[in-house]
């Protein structure tokens, strides 16, 4: 299925720690979250081991929520977590 990763949500995801190949992974590869809305979501745990807003962090947790259209996911937010999951 094609991924489209809309601007605004890449925006917002590479401001809270989180790339495009990120997001792209954790559709494709992620476990399933609740999502409201008719939303679906996934999510992915990655090995960190750097420092964020003067913090070390083990690990980060990418959350991507999303809908599909005409077999096509469109990226609707992205929430990244730090610490160790």
């Amino acid at each position: 299925m094609e991924i489209r990763i809309e601007p605004h949500t890449l925006e917002r995801a590479i401001e809270r720690g989180a790339s495009k190949e990120e997001i792209i992974h954790a559709i494709e590869k992620g476990n399933p979250v609740e999502a409201k809305s008719g939303r679906k979501g996934k999510e992915i745990v990655v090995d960190f081991k750097q420092e964020r807003n003067g913090k070390q962090y083990e690990q980060k947790k990418i959350e991507v929520y999303y809908i599909e259209e005409n077999k096509i996911i469109i990226t609707v937010t992205v929430y990244v977590f730090y610490g160790k999951f």
